[in-house]
Protein backbone atom coordinates (compact mmCIF):
# COMPACT_ATOMS: atom_id res chain seq x y z
CA UNK A 1 0.00 0.00 0.00
CA UNK A 2 1.59 3.35 -1.09
CA UNK A 3 0.89 6.73 0.58
CA UNK A 4 1.00 10.23 -0.92
CA UNK A 5 4.50 12.01 -0.30
CA UNK A 6 5.52 15.53 0.52
CA UNK A 7 9.14 14.52 0.04
CA UNK A 8 9.56 15.23 -3.87
CA UNK A 9 8.49 18.52 -5.01
CA UNK A 10 8.08 17.88 -8.84
CA UNK A 11 9.62 20.11 -11.50
CA UNK A 12 6.92 22.66 -10.46
CA UNK A 13 7.70 23.21 -6.68
CA UNK A 14 7.10 26.95 -5.78
CA UNK A 15 4.00 27.31 -8.86
CA UNK A 16 0.84 28.51 -6.81
CA UNK A 17 -2.58 28.38 -8.84
CA UNK A 18 -5.83 29.42 -8.30
CA UNK A 19 -7.96 27.00 -9.45
CA UNK A 20 -11.74 28.62 -9.98
CA UNK A 21 -12.49 25.32 -12.49
CA UNK A 22 -15.30 22.29 -12.28
CA UNK A 23 -16.24 18.66 -14.07
CA UNK A 24 -13.73 17.81 -16.10
CA UNK A 25 -11.77 19.64 -18.69
CA UNK A 26 -10.35 22.89 -15.91
CA UNK A 27 -9.72 20.23 -13.17
CA UNK A 28 -7.45 18.23 -15.65
CA UNK A 29 -5.22 20.74 -16.61
CA UNK A 30 -4.93 21.40 -12.73
CA UNK A 31 -4.76 18.34 -11.88
CA UNK A 32 -1.73 17.26 -14.17
CA UNK A 33 0.28 20.91 -13.12
CA UNK A 34 -0.64 19.27 -9.27
CA UNK A 35 1.06 15.98 -9.80
CA UNK A 36 4.07 18.34 -11.35
CA UNK A 37 4.42 20.16 -8.28
CA UNK A 38 2.17 23.39 -8.88
CA UNK A 39 0.41 24.39 -5.23
CA UNK A 40 -3.22 24.45 -6.97
CA UNK A 41 -5.86 25.66 -4.56
CA UNK A 42 -9.76 24.86 -5.72
CA UNK A 43 -12.25 27.27 -4.82
CA UNK A 44 -15.24 25.90 -4.56
CA UNK A 45 -19.42 27.09 -4.34
CA UNK A 46 -20.53 26.16 -1.01
CA UNK A 47 -22.37 23.30 -2.88
CA UNK A 48 -19.01 21.97 -4.47
CA UNK A 49 -18.15 21.31 -7.76
CA UNK A 50 -20.84 19.28 -9.42
CA UNK A 51 -18.70 16.39 -10.26
CA UNK A 52 -18.44 15.80 -6.52
CA UNK A 53 -22.03 14.34 -6.85
CA UNK A 54 -21.08 11.70 -9.43
CA UNK A 55 -20.78 8.53 -8.00
CA UNK A 56 -19.91 5.69 -7.63
CA UNK A 57 -18.91 6.99 -4.11
CA UNK A 58 -18.70 5.58 -0.49
CA UNK A 59 -19.35 9.58 0.97
CA UNK A 60 -21.49 12.34 -0.57
CA UNK A 61 -19.39 14.52 -2.18
CA UNK A 62 -16.70 12.18 -2.86
CA UNK A 63 -17.01 11.19 -6.49
CA UNK A 64 -14.80 8.65 -7.72
CA UNK A 65 -14.17 11.36 -11.36
CA UNK A 66 -13.62 13.71 -8.52
CA UNK A 67 -11.30 11.98 -5.93
CA UNK A 68 -8.74 11.37 -9.32
CA UNK A 69 -9.30 14.51 -10.78
CA UNK A 70 -8.91 16.72 -7.59
CA UNK A 71 -5.60 14.80 -5.86
CA UNK A 72 -2.94 17.25 -5.69
CA UNK A 73 -5.09 20.07 -4.76
CA UNK A 74 -6.47 22.40 -1.68
CA UNK A 75 -10.03 22.75 -1.07
CA UNK A 76 -11.21 26.63 -0.43
CA UNK A 77 -15.21 26.95 -0.23
CA UNK A 78 -15.86 30.44 -1.14
CA UNK A 79 -19.26 32.00 -2.49
CA UNK A 80 -17.79 34.27 -4.80
CA UNK A 81 -21.70 35.85 -5.49
CA UNK A 82 -20.49 37.61 -2.44
CA UNK A 83 -18.22 40.86 -1.82
CA UNK A 84 -16.62 39.23 0.96
CA UNK A 85 -16.12 36.27 -1.16
CA UNK A 86 -14.89 38.14 -3.86
CA UNK A 87 -12.85 39.95 -2.41
CA UNK A 88 -11.31 36.97 -0.61
CA UNK A 89 -10.75 35.41 -3.71
CA UNK A 90 -8.97 38.68 -5.13
CA UNK A 91 -6.70 38.38 -1.57
CA UNK A 92 -5.72 34.62 -2.99
CA UNK A 93 -4.78 35.56 -6.32
CA UNK A 94 -2.74 38.09 -5.06
CA UNK A 95 -0.25 35.38 -3.76
CA UNK A 96 -0.56 33.52 -7.13
CA UNK A 97 1.35 32.86 -10.46
CA UNK A 98 -1.85 32.04 -12.48
CA UNK A 99 -5.62 31.99 -12.25
CA UNK A 100 -7.73 29.45 -14.19
CA UNK A 101 -11.14 29.01 -14.91
CA UNK A 102 -13.62 27.65 -16.99
CA UNK A 103 -16.90 29.85 -16.73
CA UNK A 104 -18.05 31.80 -19.56
CA UNK A 105 -15.94 35.25 -19.50
CA UNK A 106 -19.63 37.54 -18.56
CA UNK A 107 -19.88 35.39 -16.30
CA UNK A 108 -16.63 36.10 -14.30
CA UNK A 109 -17.03 39.77 -15.21
CA UNK A 110 -20.13 40.01 -13.08
CA UNK A 111 -18.85 38.44 -9.93
CA UNK A 112 -16.28 41.72 -10.04
CA UNK A 113 -13.10 38.77 -11.15
CA UNK A 114 -12.43 39.84 -14.73
CA UNK A 115 -9.03 40.20 -15.99
CA UNK A 116 -8.67 43.74 -15.18
CA UNK A 117 -10.01 43.35 -11.72
CA UNK A 118 -7.24 40.64 -11.09
CA UNK A 119 -4.29 42.19 -12.75
CA UNK A 120 -5.14 45.21 -11.10
CA UNK A 121 -4.49 43.10 -7.76
CA UNK A 122 -1.30 41.28 -9.25
CA UNK A 123 0.07 42.22 -12.79
CA UNK A 124 2.29 39.28 -12.84
CA UNK A 125 -0.84 37.07 -13.14
CA UNK A 126 -1.60 34.73 -15.73
CA UNK A 127 -5.64 34.75 -16.15
CA UNK A 128 -5.97 31.68 -18.05
CA UNK A 129 -9.52 30.91 -19.07
CA UNK A 130 -10.81 27.46 -20.50
CA UNK A 131 -13.71 28.40 -22.46
CA UNK A 132 -15.98 26.89 -24.91
CA UNK A 133 -15.60 29.14 -28.35
CA UNK A 134 -12.92 31.49 -29.20
CA UNK A 135 -14.46 35.80 -28.24
CA UNK A 136 -14.27 37.00 -31.18
CA UNK A 137 -16.32 34.27 -32.98
CA UNK A 138 -20.45 34.11 -33.63
CA UNK A 139 -20.13 31.22 -30.77
CA UNK A 140 -18.82 33.29 -27.88
CA UNK A 141 -20.67 32.63 -24.78
CA UNK A 142 -22.38 29.61 -25.78
CA UNK A 143 -22.53 26.47 -23.38
CA UNK A 144 -19.85 23.71 -24.06
CA UNK A 145 -19.66 20.41 -22.90
CA UNK A 146 -17.42 17.46 -24.16
CA UNK A 147 -20.37 15.92 -26.23
CA UNK A 148 -21.32 19.12 -27.82
CA UNK A 149 -18.20 19.69 -28.87
CA UNK A 150 -17.21 16.32 -29.90
CA UNK A 151 -20.23 16.50 -32.60
CA UNK A 152 -19.15 20.18 -33.45
CA UNK A 153 -16.01 18.93 -34.75
CA UNK A 154 -16.82 16.25 -36.85
CA UNK A 155 -15.54 13.75 -34.37
CA UNK A 156 -19.37 11.48 -34.12
CA UNK A 157 -19.91 11.80 -38.16
CA UNK A 158 -15.84 10.31 -38.39
CA UNK A 159 -17.39 7.00 -36.87
CA UNK A 160 -20.03 7.00 -39.08
CA UNK A 161 -18.27 7.71 -41.97
CA UNK A 162 -15.22 4.67 -40.95
CA UNK A 163 -17.94 2.05 -39.64
CA UNK A 164 -20.84 2.74 -41.35
CA UNK A 165 -22.91 2.74 -38.70
CA UNK A 166 -24.45 5.85 -36.39
CA UNK A 167 -22.57 8.69 -35.42
CA UNK A 168 -21.09 8.06 -31.91
CA UNK A 169 -19.24 10.07 -29.28
CA UNK A 170 -15.98 8.74 -28.03
CA UNK A 171 -16.54 6.47 -24.92
CA UNK A 172 -14.22 9.22 -22.60
CA UNK A 173 -14.56 13.11 -22.02
CA UNK A 174 -11.70 13.19 -25.10
CA UNK A 175 -12.52 16.96 -25.69
CA UNK A 176 -12.58 17.75 -22.20
CA UNK A 177 -8.96 15.99 -21.62
CA UNK A 178 -7.39 17.10 -25.04
CA UNK A 179 -8.20 20.97 -24.18
CA UNK A 180 -7.08 20.21 -20.55
CA UNK A 181 -3.76 19.37 -21.60
CA UNK A 182 -3.46 22.46 -23.58
CA UNK A 183 -4.51 24.56 -21.51
CA UNK A 184 -2.39 23.01 -19.17
CA UNK A 185 0.88 24.06 -21.58
CA UNK A 186 -0.90 27.28 -22.40
CA UNK A 187 -0.53 28.31 -18.61
CA UNK A 188 3.17 27.34 -18.39
CA UNK A 189 3.93 28.88 -21.57
CA UNK A 190 2.46 32.37 -20.42
CA UNK A 191 4.06 32.15 -16.65
CA UNK A 192 6.99 31.35 -18.13
CA UNK A 193 6.94 34.45 -20.11
CA UNK A 194 5.59 36.14 -16.76
CA UNK A 195 8.74 35.08 -15.14
CA UNK A 196 11.11 36.80 -17.96
CA UNK A 197 9.59 39.95 -18.38
CA UNK A 198 7.44 40.74 -15.31
CA UNK A 199 3.92 41.22 -16.91
CA UNK A 200 0.81 39.03 -16.86
CA UNK A 201 -1.30 38.47 -19.34
CA UNK A 202 -5.03 37.21 -19.89
CA UNK A 203 -4.92 33.85 -22.31
CA UNK A 204 -7.93 31.93 -23.52
CA UNK A 205 -8.07 28.36 -24.66
CA UNK A 206 -11.28 27.57 -26.85
CA UNK A 207 -12.40 24.08 -26.58
CA UNK A 208 -13.68 24.34 -29.99
CA UNK A 209 -10.54 25.65 -31.65
CA UNK A 210 -8.11 23.43 -30.19
CA UNK A 211 -10.14 20.23 -30.64
CA UNK A 212 -10.99 21.40 -33.88
CA UNK A 213 -7.01 21.45 -34.67
CA UNK A 214 -6.96 17.96 -32.85
CA UNK A 215 -9.00 16.37 -35.67
CA UNK A 216 -8.52 18.47 -38.99
CA UNK A 217 -4.74 18.16 -38.73
CA UNK A 218 -5.18 14.67 -39.57
CA UNK A 219 -8.18 15.28 -41.63
CA UNK A 220 -7.27 18.00 -43.86
CA UNK A 221 -6.18 16.33 -46.57
CA UNK A 222 -6.50 17.66 -49.67
CA UNK A 223 -7.99 20.77 -48.71
CA UNK A 224 -4.48 21.52 -47.18
CA UNK A 225 -3.60 22.80 -51.18
CA UNK A 226 -5.37 25.05 -53.06
CA UNK A 227 -6.75 24.60 -55.44
CA UNK A 228 -7.36 21.38 -53.61
CA UNK A 229 -5.42 18.24 -54.42
CA UNK A 230 -7.84 15.90 -53.20
CA UNK A 231 -10.83 15.44 -50.80
CA UNK A 232 -10.50 15.80 -46.99
CA UNK A 233 -9.71 13.21 -45.05
CA UNK A 234 -7.24 10.93 -43.75
CA UNK A 235 -7.92 7.72 -45.42
CA UNK A 236 -5.76 5.25 -43.59
CA UNK A 237 -7.95 6.23 -40.51
CA UNK A 238 -11.46 5.85 -42.51
CA UNK A 239 -10.55 2.38 -43.79
CA UNK A 240 -13.45 0.42 -42.36
CA UNK A 241 -11.16 -2.07 -41.68
CA UNK A 242 -9.13 -0.25 -39.49
CA UNK A 243 -10.53 -1.64 -36.58
CA UNK A 244 -9.21 -4.36 -34.23
CA UNK A 245 -8.85 -7.59 -36.56
CA UNK A 246 -10.91 -10.47 -35.61
CA UNK A 247 -8.75 -13.41 -35.34
CA UNK A 248 -10.55 -17.21 -35.16
CA UNK A 249 -11.05 -16.68 -31.83
CA UNK A 250 -11.14 -13.03 -30.35
CA UNK A 251 -9.48 -9.87 -31.31
CA UNK A 252 -6.08 -8.66 -31.77
CA UNK A 253 -4.86 -5.32 -32.46
CA UNK A 254 -2.10 -5.06 -35.48
CA UNK A 255 -0.66 -2.11 -37.41
CA UNK A 256 2.03 -3.65 -40.09
CA UNK A 257 2.95 -0.05 -40.99
CA UNK A 258 6.50 0.44 -42.82
CA UNK A 259 8.37 -1.79 -45.47
CA UNK A 260 9.60 -3.73 -43.39
CA UNK A 261 6.90 -4.65 -41.58
CA UNK A 262 5.02 -5.70 -44.73
CA UNK A 263 7.92 -7.77 -45.96
CA UNK A 264 7.82 -9.89 -42.35
CA UNK A 265 4.34 -10.13 -42.51
CA UNK A 266 4.56 -11.47 -45.91
CA UNK A 267 6.79 -14.40 -44.49
CA UNK A 268 4.41 -15.27 -41.70
CA UNK A 269 1.94 -15.85 -44.00
CA UNK A 270 3.80 -17.95 -46.83
CA UNK A 271 3.44 -14.83 -49.46
CA UNK A 272 6.39 -13.93 -50.43
CA UNK A 273 5.03 -13.30 -53.89
CA UNK A 274 3.60 -10.41 -52.65
CA UNK A 275 6.36 -8.40 -51.42
CA UNK A 276 6.59 -7.09 -55.38
CA UNK A 277 2.95 -6.50 -55.72
CA UNK A 278 2.00 -3.38 -56.95
CA UNK A 279 -0.61 -2.94 -54.54
CA UNK A 280 2.21 -3.52 -50.98
CA UNK A 281 5.13 -2.77 -53.23
CA UNK A 282 5.68 0.78 -50.90
CA UNK A 283 4.12 3.13 -48.33
CA UNK A 284 2.57 5.63 -51.39
CA UNK A 285 0.97 2.66 -53.03
CA UNK A 286 -0.54 0.67 -50.13
CA UNK A 287 -1.43 4.28 -48.65
CA UNK A 288 -3.28 4.98 -52.26
CA UNK A 289 -5.14 1.03 -51.65
CA UNK A 290 -5.76 1.09 -47.72
CA UNK A 291 -8.75 0.02 -47.99
CA UNK A 292 -8.23 -2.93 -49.98
CA UNK A 293 -5.15 -3.54 -47.92
CA UNK A 294 -7.07 -3.38 -44.89
CA UNK A 295 -9.39 -5.65 -45.97
CA UNK A 296 -6.62 -8.18 -47.29
CA UNK A 297 -5.04 -8.36 -43.66
CA UNK A 298 -8.63 -8.56 -41.92
CA UNK A 299 -9.49 -11.72 -44.87
CA UNK A 300 -6.07 -13.02 -43.87
CA UNK A 301 -6.45 -12.23 -39.70
CA UNK A 302 -9.63 -14.45 -39.58
CA UNK A 303 -7.99 -17.99 -40.61
CA UNK A 304 -5.74 -17.92 -37.30
CA UNK A 305 -5.98 -18.09 -33.58
CA UNK A 306 -5.37 -14.76 -31.14
CA UNK A 307 -2.71 -16.78 -29.36
CA UNK A 308 -1.15 -17.87 -32.64
CA UNK A 309 -1.25 -14.67 -34.31
CA UNK A 310 0.26 -12.86 -31.38
CA UNK A 311 3.07 -15.33 -31.05
CA UNK A 312 3.40 -15.08 -35.12
CA UNK A 313 3.38 -11.27 -35.10
CA UNK A 314 5.78 -10.65 -32.15
CA UNK A 315 8.49 -13.09 -33.29
CA UNK A 316 8.37 -11.47 -37.01
CA UNK A 317 8.91 -8.08 -35.52
CA UNK A 318 5.56 -6.99 -36.74
CA UNK A 319 3.89 -4.43 -34.37
CA UNK A 320 0.51 -6.47 -32.57
CA UNK A 321 -1.08 -6.08 -29.41
CA UNK A 322 -3.67 -7.87 -27.03
CA UNK A 323 -7.07 -6.22 -26.75
CA UNK A 324 -8.17 -5.12 -23.48
CA UNK A 325 -11.11 -4.23 -21.92
CA UNK A 326 -11.05 -1.45 -19.04
CA UNK A 327 -11.23 -4.60 -16.85
CA UNK A 328 -8.15 -6.85 -18.22
CA UNK A 329 -6.48 -3.05 -18.82
CA UNK A 330 -6.72 -3.25 -14.68
CA UNK A 331 -4.10 -6.10 -14.47
CA UNK A 332 -2.03 -5.48 -17.23
CA UNK A 333 0.97 -6.96 -16.55
CA UNK A 334 2.97 -3.97 -17.89
CA UNK A 335 1.16 -1.87 -16.04
CA UNK A 336 1.41 -3.65 -13.14
CA UNK A 337 4.99 -3.76 -13.24
CA UNK A 338 5.64 0.04 -13.88
CA UNK A 339 2.98 1.10 -10.56
CA UNK A 340 0.12 2.44 -12.76
CA UNK A 341 -2.71 1.63 -10.19
CA UNK A 342 -1.93 2.43 -6.80
CA UNK A 343 -3.74 1.84 -3.85
CA UNK A 344 -3.69 4.53 -1.61
CA UNK A 345 -5.49 5.14 1.80
CA UNK A 346 -7.71 8.34 1.80
CA UNK A 347 -8.30 10.05 5.39
CA UNK A 348 -12.25 9.54 5.08
CA UNK A 349 -12.61 7.18 2.23
CA UNK A 350 -10.11 4.43 2.97
CA UNK A 351 -8.71 2.18 0.23
CA UNK A 352 -8.62 3.79 -3.44
CA UNK A 353 -7.26 3.18 -6.56
CA UNK A 354 -6.38 5.72 -8.81
CA UNK A 355 -3.49 6.11 -11.93
CA UNK A 356 -0.18 7.67 -11.22
CA UNK A 357 1.40 10.64 -12.10
CA UNK A 358 3.09 10.24 -16.23
CA UNK A 359 6.68 10.27 -17.16
CA UNK A 360 9.85 9.86 -15.06
CA UNK A 361 11.95 12.85 -13.94
CA UNK A 362 15.64 12.10 -13.32
CA UNK A 363 16.09 15.06 -10.18
CA UNK A 364 12.34 16.04 -9.83
CA UNK A 365 9.78 13.65 -9.93
CA UNK A 366 6.00 14.29 -9.70
CA UNK A 367 4.30 12.41 -7.15
CA UNK A 368 0.83 12.03 -5.32
CA UNK A 369 1.30 14.70 -2.42
CA UNK A 370 -2.22 15.26 -1.47
CA UNK A 371 -5.20 13.67 -1.35
CA UNK A 372 -8.29 14.95 -3.03
CA UNK A 373 -9.71 17.00 -0.56
CA UNK A 374 -12.76 17.22 0.78
CA UNK A 375 -15.08 20.41 0.08
CA UNK A 376 -13.25 23.30 1.92
CA UNK A 377 -10.98 21.33 3.74
CA UNK A 378 -8.19 23.51 3.50
CA UNK A 379 -10.13 27.11 3.94
CA UNK A 380 -8.86 28.14 6.93
CA UNK A 381 -5.25 27.30 5.84
CA UNK A 382 -5.64 29.00 3.13
CA UNK A 383 -7.07 32.15 4.28
CA UNK A 384 -4.49 32.09 6.75
CA UNK A 385 -1.43 32.09 4.46
CA UNK A 386 -3.35 34.48 2.55
CA UNK A 387 -3.26 36.95 5.29
CA UNK A 388 -6.70 36.46 7.40
CA UNK A 389 -6.54 36.10 10.96
CA UNK A 390 -8.30 32.66 12.84
CA UNK A 391 -10.97 35.61 13.92
CA UNK A 392 -11.47 36.74 10.54
CA UNK A 393 -12.01 33.18 9.01
CA UNK A 394 -14.30 32.36 11.82
CA UNK A 395 -16.13 35.57 11.23
CA UNK A 396 -16.12 34.51 7.02
CA UNK A 397 -17.52 30.92 8.34
CA UNK A 398 -20.03 32.41 10.68
CA UNK A 399 -21.12 34.40 7.61
CA UNK A 400 -21.31 31.29 5.36
CA UNK A 401 -18.87 33.23 2.78
CA UNK A 402 -16.69 29.57 3.41
CA UNK A 403 -16.78 26.62 5.16
CA UNK A 404 -14.26 23.99 6.77
CA UNK A 405 -14.56 20.77 6.33
CA UNK A 406 -14.75 18.50 9.49
CA UNK A 407 -11.45 17.20 8.85
CA UNK A 408 -7.86 17.50 9.21
CA UNK A 409 -5.97 21.21 8.43
CA UNK A 410 -4.03 19.15 5.67
CA UNK A 411 -4.43 16.00 4.17
CA UNK A 412 -0.78 15.74 3.44
CA UNK A 413 0.60 12.10 4.49
CA UNK A 414 4.38 11.55 5.55
CA UNK A 415 5.73 9.25 3.09
CA UNK A 416 5.72 5.35 4.48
Amino acid sequence: MTRPTTSAGGPLQGLRILDLTAVVMGPYATQTLGDLGADVIKVEPPAGDNLRAVGPMRNPGMGALSLHLNRNKRSVVLDLKRPEGRDACLKLAETCDALIYNTRPKAMARLGLDYAAVSARNPRIVYLGCIGFGEDGPYAGKPAYDDLIQGAVALPTLYAAQSGGDPRYAPVTLADRAVGLQSAIALLAAVLHAQRTGCGQAVEVPMFEALAQFVMGDHLGGQSFEPPAGPMGYARLLAPHRKPYRTADGHLSVLIYNDKHWQAFFDVIGRPDLKTSPMFSNHTARAAHIGEVYAFVAEVMATRSSEDWYAALQAADVPVGRLHTVESLKDDPHLRAVGFFPEMEHPSEGTIRTTAPVGHYGATPPAIRRHAPRLGEHSAEVLREAGYSQDEVQALIDGRITAQANAPLTSEVPAA
